[in-house]
């Protein structure tokens, strides 16, 4: 009787173990810490660079290295950070000081001055450039190159059931003329059975400008105004005609439309985003989403010149290349600006859209995404993108992709030398203009689902390599590889 008893009240104990662990147990979140190691490689061409006032070449090359690694804190809490950094070389940007690419060549001559009394000598110095400053080749100054770094930290939170998640996070990038701080933070609730879900989150950047100007015109307030000082000392400038003017003439002579420098160096924006992901059955998922973007401050660039129509044309450099100024045929002249871009303290924009996947079976699966978008600077636009995962293995996914987007023009956007003088607003960069782009990709996944291969500590989870190609009716053409690590810590 006393071993009954004995081993009922063992049973008991253990019962009572075995349902404290049920009810304290909960699955983490996040298993084990995970690596992602990503990298992509861009470039592109163009004939529409904004930094020389809508004309010349936008070659651009951009390398981008990031690491992102995710901690599990405890079975709740995940921390992530985020660090990489942007390396790219730029011939547009290179063209903030087109003038690198040339040498002044001093050259002197002697001439024999006969008086009523006397004869001398007198010595002239004269200047000439002998290279070929021009929108349509890179110049080897400061901005051609330029490397952007930026950190991000997130935290985030799960409720005991899973259903709820909240999250918040802080972010610097900085480069050579641009920083910024960002901070934010989330919230995620699941309903019905996690077959809904609806999803808050809210941004803040505020963004300094450590701004940079085109050489003529940072020059031009730096030497007073005075043509024959600084930079411009002893440099002829040339008119429309090719003719080399008198810098002391006030009646034909060239002169900045107003001071390029900037007193509001702050950018900052404000969005708030909204989605609502539904699962309507065992094959089929929706989603609509919505944003609300604010932004103020000086939302123009620096760096980027405008030429207006109803004023005088003045170059530097050779002026026999100017009647070929707009074309790659002009090897040896440069257009002095004469603005900067000026654009509105103010922008708010809306965007919104929706994404529907389609699990076909067990090779197929549809996966579309559409967004229109729209703002107060005039842009309306329609983005539109189709991708086709076909799983040809356990191991291996392909990902066929199409994108589709036009836009139409900003209020303040015109061609070279189609602004006006007396417009308060003006642009010449293409990103604001109208136009549409088709990009083409495909990609290849792996997962290795039993993370065998391994590096150090660290098993391989999946691999993802994408090739893109973007065209837009401009023009401009680009190129983009992609590829992508995971790793799970052991």
């Amino acid at each position: 009787m006393n071993k009954i008893v004995a081993l009922l009240c063992m049973i008991w104990v253990a019962v009572g173990f075995s349902q404290e662990n049920q009810t304290t147990y909960k699955k983490r979140v996040l298993e084990t810490a995970e690596v992602d190691f990503l990298s992509s490689y861009y470039s592109q061409e163009g004939n529409n660079a904004s930094v020389t006032g809508g004309i010349g070449t936008e070659k651009l090359t951009d390398v981008t290295p990031t690491i992102v690694v995710s901690l599990p804190l405890n079975a709740d809490d995940v921390l992530t950070v985020d660090a990489g950094f942007s390396a790219y070389t730029s011939a547009s940007s290179s063209n903030l000081n087109p003038f690198d690419r040339v040498k002044k060549v001093a050259t002197t001559t002697t001439t024999v001055v006969t008086g009523a009394s006397s004869t001398r000598t007198q010595q002239n110095t004269n200047y000439a450039y002998v290279s070929s400053p021009t929108p349509w080749a890179a110049s080897s100054g400061a901005s051609s190159s330029d490397v952007w770094g930026n950190v991000n930290i997130d935290y985030s939170h799960s409720s005991d059931d899973r259903n709820t998640v909240f999250s918040a996070d802080v972010s610097v990038a900085t480069e050579y003329d641009y920083s910024s701080f960002g901070f934010g933070g989330g919230f995620v609730k699941q309903f019905n059975e996690k077959n809904t879900s609806l999803s808050i989150t809210t941004k803040v950047y505020l963004d300094t400008w450590n701004p940079r100007y085109p050489t003529e015109l940072d020059s031009y307030y730096e030497a007073n105004q005075n043509l024959n000082a600084g930079f411009f000392n002893n440099v002829p400038i040339y008119n429309q005609e090719g003719e080399a003017i008198d810098k002391n003439d006030d009646s034909d002579v060239w002169s900045p439309f107003k001071s390029p420098f900037i007193s509001n160096k702050s950018r900052n924006s404000y969005s708030l985003s909204f989605s609502l992901s539904q699962i309507l059955n065992k094959n089929s998922q929706f989603s609509v989403f919505f944003d609300l973007v604010q932004q103020n401050g000086w939302l123009s660039n620096p760096m980027q010149r405008v030429y207006f129509g109803d004023v005088d044309n003045f170059y530097i450099g050779n002026p026999q290349y100017i009647p070929n100024y707009t074309t790659t045929k002009n090897d040896g002249v440069f257009q002095l600006a004469d603005d900067i871009e000026r654009l509105p303290t103010k922008r708010f924009k809306l965007p919104i859209g929706f994404r529907w996947h389609y699990y076909l079976n067990e090779m197929f699966t549809v996966r579309t995404y559409y967004r229109y978008y729209w703002d107060d600077w005039g842009i309306n636009s329609h983005t539109a993108s189709i991708e086709l995962p076909l799983k040809v293995s356990s191991k291996f996914t392909l990902y066929p992709s199409y994108r589709y987007y036009n836009q139409t023009a900003a209020d303040y956007f015109a061609p070279y030398e189609q602004h006006v003088s007396t417009s308060l607003f003006y642009t010449s960069d293409y990103d604001l203009s109208k136009f549409n782009a088709n990009q083409y990709g495909i990609g290849v996944g792996y997962v290795d689902i039993l993370t065998k291969a391994h590096i150090w500590k660290l098993g391989l989870k999946s691999i993802d390599l994408k090739y893109n190609s973007y065209k837009r009716n401009t023009g401009l053409k680009a190129n983009i590889i992609s590829a992508g690590f995971k790793f799970v810590m052991d």
